[in-house]
């Protein structure tokens, strides 16, 4: 059985059953609390809560899931893999325990002809709550099952819930038994991997507090309204299905796992070692796709990074198989064409997956071997040394240097017989991180619990009247002071407030919030922030500047009228150099993220490559050349899958229901879905002025521009500024470059010049410094102090000079300079010195140390280094009596 037939089985079944079939949500999830959608229930999880009013009482889906925290039992258990199907089927307050059971029983042992799985009921086990005397009641008269095969656990296995207050329950696990030849015998209690679970059953239907642990917690009482999450493993019953050992050789995973054997000239199944490494390439790359297709991009944070992890581990499996070229090209699309007929979206968007899988792979090929010799080295350094751990500071200069995730280097180093300095490591990045954030805070409020918005929500949705006015008068529905909710708030306070209707927009689609006002009876509220915090509901965040505002009184929302029209001309422009990009790069230049505010657009599109001078200008001619033809701009809300059939342009990777709104911009020549504030024709957003082009990753490319009004200040400074060049340097504007280009050649010969005039008078010193040489020790010894020099290179370029005119007899050379208003120390030694005990690394580091710095090198010329001036004396002193002995 096909693991595409098994997943639209389920799909069937539970349809046919009167339940609402809920599409796979993205990957990347909504809560802000995950990186990833890590279990089917996750999108359902506001339903189940009471968080959100559930749309419908049943539902069923077959949910994309990706876990990385095992990643390391990739390919060497039976089951673990990073990305999985969880099919799953839900009850809000509909069926409960009896109905689950005997659903899940009826679809696993209905024969394959009847449209069910066709198990054999003697091949199945449960295990139960041990207390769930209901659930074990319900088995014996569901299935007749003997007492043997139903096993009590502890809530550490059998009892859901979400690490806090709220929802909680037993659960019921159903077992796939694979026979003597995989295990002991037992059932599931023994946890031995001859017992497969296949599909978990959690009856939620306790409000729980108190919660410590996964087994301490306090249960209130019984929920009012019992729900039902189940979840079957697609990967773990097609393995099971089609007669294999494992999920890595099921027909949507073992294409890829044969291409990895192909390439390398391997047969699996001949080598364990091999065969892990096949797995894991199977496993990485099939997760890969599936996140792109997502829209997930290779990048050093968040979800990029597990994504640049995945990528990366894969080439690295592919190298220990012998292959060290490119693979990507051939292994990815054996994957796209194992998942497409589950997932049409992967061949719909390969060549976009394609591009950044492959920019990926060529990057890290490049930094593969550079850092892999770094590595090699300090691995053999730290073994010639006596010591079992690589430093941290190595570690981190491969991760921040050559893009060496730090897995990966612990894998290296653990193949090599050492460990790493992980706590260094992490403090260095934590440094880093720290750094990162000082440079870029967050002005954004920080939401409330988001429990605390159900009671909100339960009212209904925020209707949001911005498209067509901006004044509406509306009501407070609630206020949050420091999360909390509070009756009233007063002047000077910050609180969320919560309306049933408002014109001002939420931070989405890449739009920034509106700004404006909120004002009513005795009260203003100046706009801070506007915020969807969970689905249909929008909170303001705002500063109490007049007044005093309380729970149920009147308010009217005033969007900054000039703001909104700044908001609207950044946010069409970006429509407007989207399609001029399509237009001038072609189709594969497709958006994978933007934002806008008043004045301000960037777009982020695939691409890998920097745009020209000449593509850059023509990208903004064909823009403003649109805003010229004054293009009428349609906004049509219809069904997702009219706006796809009508070509409408959908962002990559973004999340989109069932009903979208469509923005056109000239008919088709801009049609995309957005939910955005637009102008009403292209000529209302003024102007556009891009002002950068850049990398943001792999394979992505990022333009910014100003628009509007902003765009005029730009051309207006730049024109003053050429104005003022040409004044100066009595020229007209069209001779201004090659005027600049005159004055600059003139300047760098003048450089050149003094270069050359500094470089005799450096050379007129050395006789000077070699005559002040004297026995020190076994050797000759020049330590001196030059002054001041203009860099580091001009004071190694004097040491050698000097080494060079004492000759062959066993010299030591210590000179110190400011460069930059820093000391700087160089000391190189003669082979004689060096044969008779001297070396240059340990007497700069010496040398270094009294400067307040540090400092090393090569035993015949090495650099160090410090901040204290007034110490250089004191660092010469220290070489004579390191020389003295």
């Amino acid at each position: 059985m096909q693991t595409a037939d098994i997943r639209q089985r389920w799909l069937d079944f539970f349809a046919e059953r009167g339940h609402t079939v809920v599409p796979s949500a993205s990957l990347v999830s909504d809560d802000p609390t995950l990186l990833f959608t890590v279990a089917g229930m996750v999108p359902f999880v506001p339903y189940l809560t009471g968080l959100v009013p559930a749309p419908y009482p049943r539902a069923t889906s077959v949910q994309k899931c990706i876990r990385t925290n095992d990643i390391e039992e990739v390919g060497k258990t039976p089951r673990h893999g990073t990305f999985f199907q969880m099919s799953g089927n839900f009850s809000f307050g509909d069926y409960f325990k009896e109905g689950a059971i005997s659903m899940a029983w009826e679809l696993l042992t209905t024969p394959e002809a009847d449209g069910g799985y066709g198990f054999d009921r003697n091949d199945l086990w449960v295990t139960v709550y041990e207390d769930d005397d209901e659930a074990i009641e319900l088995w014996k008269k569901v299935a007749d099952l003997p007492d043997e095969r139903i096993q009590r656990l502890g809530k550490d296995t059998n009892y859901w819930h979400t690490g806090q207050p709220g929802p909680a329950g037993p659960c019921s696990e159903i077992f796939f038994d694979r026979g003597p030849e995989y295990g002991i015998d037992g059932g599931p209690a023994t946890d031995d991997d001859r017992y497969v679970e296949i599909w978990n059953l959690v009856f939620m239907q306790y409000l729980i507090d108190d919660v410590v642990s996964k087994t301490d917690f306090r249960i209130v009482k019984e929920l009012p309204k019992k729900n039902i999450d189940t979840g079957m493993g697609l990967e773990r019953v097609a393995f099971i299905k089609q007669g294999v050992d494992n999920m890595y050789e099921i027909d949507q995973v073992r294409p890829v796992l044969d291409r990895a054997a192909e390439l390398s000239g391997r047969r699996y199944g001949a080598n364990h070692d091999d065969d892990v490494r096949m797995r894991v390439i199977a496993d990485h790359v099939r997760s890969a796709l599936m996140l792109m297709s997502d829209g997930v991009s290779p990048s050093n944070e968040g979800r990029g990074y597990i994504l640049r992890r995945l990528l990366r581990r894969s080439i690295r499996a592919m190298r220990l198989l012998g292959v060290e070229g490119p693979t990507f090209r051939e292994l990815f699309a054996a994957s796209r064409d194992a998942m497409k007929t589950a997932y049409p979206e992967v061949a719909k968007d390969y060549a976009h997956i394609e591009q950044l899988a492959l920019g990926e792979e060529e990057t890290f090929l490049r930094t593969l071997t550079a850092g892999t010799s770094i590595l090699d080295l300090a691995v053999s350094k730290t073994k010639d040394s006596g010591r079992g751990e690589l430093a941290g500071d190595t570690a981190f200069l491969l991760h921040d240097t050559y893009g060496f995730p730090i897995e990966l280097t612990l894998e290296m180093a653990d193949e090599a017989g050492l460990a790493v300095d992980r706590a260094a490591f992490d403090t260095l990045m934590t440094e880093q991180r720290s750094r990162a954030k000082a440079d870029a805070k967050s002005k954004k409020k920080v939401l409330a619990d988001l429990s605390v918005y159900a009671e909100f929500r339960a009212k209904g949705e925020t209707i949001f009247t911005g498209y067509t006015e901006l004044t509406t008068a509306s009501s407070v529905l609630g206020l949050l002071v420091d999360g909390r909710p509070v009756p009233f708030a007063t002047a000077g306070q910050t609180a969320e407030v919560i309306l049933a209707e408002t014109s001002l927009y939420a931070e989405s689609g890449g739009q920034a919030p509106d700004q404006g006002r909120i004002v009513g009876d005795g009260f203003e509220l100046e706009v801070l922030d506007v915020q969807k915090p969970i689905k249909g509901l929008i909170s303001h965040t705002v500063k109490v500047t007049k007044g005093e505002v309380g729970v149920g009184v009147p308010a009217t929302t005033l969007v900054d009228e000039q703001y909104r029209r700044g908001a609207t001309q950044a946010h069409s422009g970006t429509h407007l150099v989207h399609a001029a990009l399509r237009q001038v790069l072609g189709p594969n230049a497709h958006q994978s993220g933007s934002f806008n505010k008043a004045g301000y657009l960037r777009l982020d599109y695939g691409w890998n490559s920097a745009l020209s001078t000449e593509t850059r200008s023509e990208i903004e001619e064909i823009s403003n050349a649109a805003i010229r033809d004054n293009l009428e701009v349609v906004t049509r809300e219809m069904p997702l899958d009219e706006a796809k059939s009508l070509g409408a342009m959908a962002l990559f990777g973004e999340k989109y229901g069932d009903v979208v709104r469509v923005v056109d911009i000239g008919g088709p020549w801009s049609r995309e879905l957005c939910a955005g504030t637009h102008v009403s024709t292209s000529a209302e957003v003024g102007m556009i002025n891009i002002v950068g082009e850049s990398s943001v990753g792999a394979s992505n490319r990022r333009v910014e521009s100003l628009v509007g009004l902003d765009a005029f200040r730009r051309f207006a400074s730049e024109r003053a500024l050429v104005s003022e060049l040409t004044s100066s340097l009595k020229t007209r504007p069209e001779q201004l470059v090659d005027r600049v280009g005159e004055l600059v050649s003139s300047l760098k010969a003048a450089e050149k010049r003094i270069q050359q005039f500094e470089a005799r008078a450096l050379n007129d010193r050395v006789p000077a410094l070699a005559a002040k040489a004297v026995r020190t020790g076994d050797v000759l010894l020049v330590a001196e102090t030059v002054g001041s020099l203009g860099t580091g290179d001009e004071l190694r370029a004097l040491a050698l000079s000097v080494r060079s005119q004492l000759g062959d007899a066993a010299s030591v050379v210590a000179l110190a300079a400011e460069v930059g208003g820093k000391p700087v120390a160089i000391v190189a030694t003669s082979p004689a010195a060096r044969d008779a005990g001297a070396n240059a690394g340990a007497l700069a580091k010496t040398m270094a140390g009294v400067l307040g710095g540090g400092g090393g090198g090569k035993p015949d010329l090495a650099q160090g280094g410090g901040s204290d001036l007034s110490a250089i004396p004191a660092a010469l002193d220290a070489v004579r009596s390191a020389l003295r002995g």
